[in-house]
């Protein structure tokens, strides 16, 4: 129970490492709002009938900045602050070169992963400020540090975040805020069994760089998301935690 009576925001969280996210909160005693442009039926179906835990779910498209601020304002109403934030909301893209990338796919790809993380930390600023002390945890990848080929316009985009988390750490310190960063290697979600990203190939070549041998699964994730989380990183801050099995060594 590290998270006893935190109030966080998953963004993303209707499904895949967001829904992992969400759920292990909700173990550790955190209140949790769901932030997603999907449904988040799952949860609607746990607390309704489980009634475990306290959460919140709202319809939040994180690349529009009306969203975003109600999702803050709603927090607030509900449950009076905002401890933790998790941006975890993101697309992914087709593969394929970088000349054959529409400025459309381009736009929407940087508008949801970047700009959309911009928007959230932007809303929860306000209400962190004058708590004194909040924690923000954006995702990237473990793609910008490999550079994959194919992928550019996500690859851009998560290497944004840790430059964004770099340089938003240095501006919030004063106000008690930590902002740290995870880097995951490609992870098996349900989502992905149901639609892979990739072939079995890159798959195979992939697991072979890492120093642990096997697929990655979201349960990898979750602790280092945690910890970020807690009081146990206090004096933590710009930092990029590579989640991979050991394939980059950062």
């Amino acid at each position: 129970m590290r998270l006893r009576n935190k109030i966080a925001i998953v963004t993303g969280g209707a499904r895949g490492l967001g829904k992992s996210y969400a759920l292990r909160f909700l173990r550790e005693g955190a209140k949790v709002v769901i932030a997603d442009i999907l449904e988040a039926t799952w949860a609607e179906q746990l607390f309704t009938d489980q009634k475990w835990g306290d959460m919140l779910i709202l319809h939040t498209d994180v690349s529009e900045e009306e969203n975003t601020e109600e999702m803050a304002r709603k927090t607030i109403e509900r449950f009076g602050r905002i401890d933790i934030l998790i941006n975890n909301a993101a697309i992914s893209a087709e593969t394929k070169p970088f000349y054959e990338i529409s400025t459309k796919e381009w736009d929407k790809v940087i508008q949801v992963n970047l700009k959309g993380t911009f928007l959230c930390c932007k809303a929860v600023y306000p209400q962190m400020k004058k708590q004194g002390k909040g924690k923000i945890i954006n995702v990237s990848s473990g793609t910008f540090f490999k550079g994959v080929s194919y992928f550019i316009h996500y690859v851009t985009s998560k290497g944004g975040i840790v430059g964004f988390t770099r340089a938003l750490a240095r501006e919030v310190g004063n106000d008690g805020i930590c902002v740290n960063a995870i880097a995951p290697g490609y992870t098996i979600t349900d989502v992905m069994k149901e639609k892979p990203m990739f072939d079995e190939e890159f798959s195979k070549v992939n697991i072979s760089t890492r120093c642990f041998k096997r697929a990655e699964v979201p349960e990898d994730i979750i602790g280092a998301v945690v910890f970020l989380a807690s009081d146990e990183s206090d004096f933590i801050t710009g930092q990029t935690i590579v989640v991979d099995g050991g394939s980059v060594l950062h």
